[in-house]
């Protein structure tokens, strides 16, 4: 498909090369996000939209380091993802969104990347254990699983971004990355910078427990959908896990005891969470008008996403034709990059 650049596009993509450092985040397509994932990730990514030339990537191939045997219900996760990128309001005029699989060249990055890469490095991640101890059913004994942060890496380096925003558990990924772009140019740069180094730009996250206070997760079906229905967020809030130890009415809570206090704290102003302090500690209110605060507010930031969810999802053509001109926008980028890296590796013959 050919694909044209609106004046706007072309403008916007100028006016980034020239004022704007590049941010590059990419998401495991899981299908329709819950609220932790906005506040976890989205949010932050709506703001820098606004501040840096942004690049936000369907990492598809990612999805499958873990779950390679179970893709049926892949393109559409990828879709419905990207549906709720655009109602929690990224904006494709101000941010490039693309599809990781749709560019090979990510992949001849990581396969070039990978033949001076030591096998220590990938051992070492932290999430590489964490991730065999917390899916023990899982068959991870596979080469695409130990190699997904030199994948992510190839991912971040392909475009030179200045900055990989994340949370302080997800650091040592960018750190792995800057090692990587470190000895690549060692190897060939010939005191020349090809890859540049990301900065780790550590970004607020608020974490939101899952309805039973474990981490919110849809596997646990202890989640709230992004688009989820108000008749559905007040029931699953309603039905939510509070203070174990208060048991009656009349007995007293504590507030840090309780997952609803965790909503109270990313949804409720400082006279919410007083009220509720005083009402918890003193049994001065039940646990159903405790609730009803962050109930009213889940509503109320959700009511913009599912407007904007309904017209994208009226019109799904809409939502592929942003990710083509995205991935043609990136594509344009990758090749830049992989002339330079072949070059350097003198694979230009």
């Amino acid at each position: 498909m050919a694909i044209r650049f609106t004046g706007a596009q072309c403008s916007r993509l100028q006016f980034s090369a020239m004022t704007k450092p590049r941010v590059l985040s990419g998401m495991r397509p899981t299908g329709a996000l819950h609220i932790g994932h906005y506040h976890g990730a989205l949010k932050n990514w709506v703001r820098l939209q606004h501040e840096h030339d942004c690049y936000f990537f369907v990492a598809d191939w990612h999805a499958l380091t873990t779950h390679y045997d179970d893709h049926a219900d892949l393109e559409r996760n990828v879709y419905d993802m990207v549906v709720d990128w655009l109602a929690a309001g990224i904006e494709p005029e101000r941010a490039t969104l693309f599809i990781q699989s749709r560019l090979p060249e990510h992949a001849e990055l990581f396969t070039l990347l990978a033949m001076g890469t030591p096998l220590s490095w990938l051992e070492r991640v932290p999430t590489y254990k964490d991730q065999i101890r917390s899916l023990p059913g899982r068959d991870l004994a596979t080469y695409g699983f130990l190699g997904y942060p030199l994948l992510q890496a190839a991912d971040i380096l392909i475009y030179k971004a200045a900055f990989v925003p994340v949370g302080e558990d997800q650091a040592p990924h960018v750190e792995i990355t800057r090692e990587v772009a470190r000895r690549f140019n060692h190897l060939y740069g010939r005191g020349a910078t090809v890859l540049p180094e990301p900065a780790t730009l550590l970004t607020e996250t608020s974490r939101l427990p899952g309805l039973d206070g474990q981490k919110m997760s849809k596997s646990l079906g202890n989640d709230i959908a992004m688009r989820e229905e108000p008749a559905e967020v007040e029931r699953k809030v309603c039905r939510m896990q509070t203070d174990p130890q208060r048991v009656r009415r009349s007995d007293k809570g504590d507030p840090q005891r309780c997952p609803v206090w965790q909503f109270h704290r990313v949804y409720s102003d400082a006279d919410t969470q007083a009220w509720v302090t005083t009402g918890c500690t003193t049994a001065g209110i039940g646990c159903l008008e405790c609730k009803r605060p962050v109930i009213d507010a889940i509503l109320k930031e959700q009511a913009p996403w599912r407007e904007r969810a309904e017209s994208y999802l009226a019109n799904s053509k809409q939502v592929q034709w942003i990710v083509e001109v995205g991935t043609e926008q990136a594509r344009g980028i990758a090749r830049r990059t992989m002339r330079d890296v072949r070059a350097a590796m003198g694979l230009v013959y």
